[in-house]
């Protein structure tokens, strides 16, 4: 089965909560496993919530890795979607996982974009002339 991307849901129990408190570690240490697993990093939005708590997203060119994070109970959620062949989702989980100091990452693997009917590989993007594009080509026509 054919699929435009792959979606994991991390679940990260037991993590250092020190590192899960600070709003500078967490977004660190997304933004450092999106470089790890060679994604195009487009833009970055993380907010620190009072008394604690973090939620943010690196957005890639790619798709996105996200995180929410709960101190008080050692644990965070984290969600990497990537389209296309050059990324390595499970590089950018197994990093994060071992940053939050997590001995047991629970690691939940879904194909997303399934399109009906169709039996060969999907291309990441088509485009307006129908030709496959990559990401990088399409951050070009964007730039």
């Amino acid at each position: 089965m054919q699929a435009l991307g792959k979606h994991l849901l991390v679940e990260l129990h037991g993590c250092n909560p020190e590192l899960l408190k600070r709003m500078d570690i967490v977004k660190e240490i997304l933004l450092s496993a999106a470089k790890a697993c060679n994604a195009t990093v487009v833009d970055l939005a993380f907010h620190e919530f009072n008394p604690f708590g973090v939620s943010g997203v690196v957005v890639i060119a790619e798709s996105h890795l996200a995180i929410h994070t709960w101190p008080e109970y050692r644990y965070a959620a984290v969600d990497i979607f990537t389209c296309g062949d050059a990324i390595i989702p499970e590089d950018a989980a197994g990093y994060i996982a071992s940053r939050f100091k997590c001995k047991n990452p629970l690691i939940i693997h879904m194909k997303r974009g399934i399109i009906p009917g169709n039996t060969g590989k999907l291309p990441h993007k088509i485009s307006a002339q129908g030709k496959a594009e990559s990401a990088h080509q399409e951050l070009s026509l964007v730039y």
